[in-house]
């Protein structure tokens, strides 16, 4: 299975799993369940950190693989010749923007 889409159910599982126990075991929890949607998304949020740092950068090295093969070798040049351009057209702009030179 590609490892995004192992990361995203287990994370999709630390929120849903607290929410149920809380919704199910906890009948105060019924009433208020913008808490309960809270509560359930900070134990998801420290579970995953705690316990899914391997599934986290499996899918973040597969973005970055996927980003570099997409990228084409030409494509680092255009951006410089960009900078270029704009340093170039700033360079125009302010010296319009000086007044003439009295001798």
């Amino acid at each position: 299975m590609p490892p995004l889409l192992v990361y995203s159910v287990l994370r999709l599982l630390a929120f849903l799993v607290p929410l149920a126990v809380m919704w199910f075991f906890f009948p105060i929890m019924r009433e208020l369940w913008w808490l309960t949607a809270i509560f359930a998304a900070l134990i998801g949020m420290s579970i995953s950190i705690l316990f899914l740092r391997g599934p986290l950068s499996g899918a973040s090295s597969e973005i970055y693989e996927r980003r570099e093969t997409r990228t084409a070798p030409g494509r680092q040049n255009t951006a410089a010749q960009d900078a270029d351009a704009e340093d170039t057209a700033l360079d125009s702009v302010a010296d319009e923007d000086r007044p003439p030179r009295e001798n």
